[in-house]
């Protein structure tokens, strides 16, 4: 697809967004609070669910994955103070939930050194980010990055070693039989 093509899409989007933008603030105006704040963490959970991580699986759909994720990212942006603030939150949600993956996969598919430094960079980003808000939730965040890419691995590979197998009355029949007399 040409650049052109591109850039008019964007421009496209970011039009209707904006001139949206007043509509978008006062959707769920009729829904109370905390129905749109469950709401959308369900959403949100779903888009952890169903997103493509590069796995095979039946469970995988990108496209149910970021409709949730932009449902939730809508919901909670009609419940911002200003027209502003929700165009601002449904253009961002749209480069994180939609771009953001597109550029990840392409980075892995052509330069898998800067995919791992980028991905890195952007956690270390949103830490920081973060700090300037909560340190207690900047700490948390750094724990939670810690657990999953260090402590879970190594729990994986040290509970390996104590796998077995083992038999019992549970396991597949077996056919003991000579099958050749049927086999002409």
């Amino acid at each position: 697809r040409p650049r052109w093509a591109d850039l008019k899409s964007t421009l496209v989007f970011t039009a209707f967004t904006y001139g949206f933008s007043p509509v978008l603030k006062t959707l769920t105006e009729s829904i109370s609070t905390d129905t749109i704040y469950a709401m959308s963490a369900l959403m949100l959970l779903g888009h952890l669910i169903f997103f493509d991580y590069g796995a095979n699986a039946a469970i995988v759909s990108s496209t149910l994955s970021l409709n949730m994720a932009i449902f939730a990212s809508v919901c909670l942006a009609s419940r911002l103070p200003r027209s502003l603030h929700a165009f601002v939150m449904v253009t961002f949600a749209m480069q994180i939930f939609a771009l953001w993956p597109m550029l990840q996969k392409k980075l892995k598919a052509q330069t898998p050194r800067c995919y791992v430094g980028v991905t890195v960079l952007f956690a270390l980003v949103a830490l920081a980010g973060l700090a300037t808000v909560s340190s207690v939730g900047a700490v948390l965040f750094a724990s939670l990055l810690l657990a999953i890419s260090c402590l879970c691995p190594y729990c994986l590979i040290r509970l390996q070693l104590l796998k077995d197998n083992i038999h019992g009355p549970w396991d597949e029949a077996e056919i003991k039989e000579d099958l050749s007399r049927f086999l002409m």
